[in-house]
């Protein structure tokens, strides 16, 4: 599912015209790019959950020369899937909530 596919099919489950549906996954996104930016866990219970966790230094290797480099600090993101999202990947009818 692309966005355009997203926004569709939020505005029809939602009985909302097509460009507030936009307008609402816009800022959803906008959202949680702010909180994971200041370190905030956002969670949406049964679904998913969005961290930004430190990852340490560590050694890696050049792959063409082989050579040992080091590696800094620095930040990713972990997302973890909730019940309702875990049900429906192992092809399980979800809840609705």
């Amino acid at each position: 599912m692309n966005r355009n596919e997203l926004i569709s099919d939020v505005a029809e489950k939602a009985g909302i015209p097509r460009n507030q549906a936009e307008r609402v996954i816009d800022a959803l996104g906008d959202v949680v790019t702010d909180a994971v930016q200041r370190g905030e866990k956002v969670s949406l219970t049964g679904l998913l959950s969005i961290e930004r966790v430190l990852r340490a230094p560590r050694t890696g290797r050049n792959p063409q020369t082989g050579e040992p480099l080091s590696i800094p600090a620095g930040y990713s993101v972990r997302l973890s899937c909730g019940s309702r999202l875990k049900a429906a990947a192992r092809g399980k009818v979800p809840q609705s909530s």
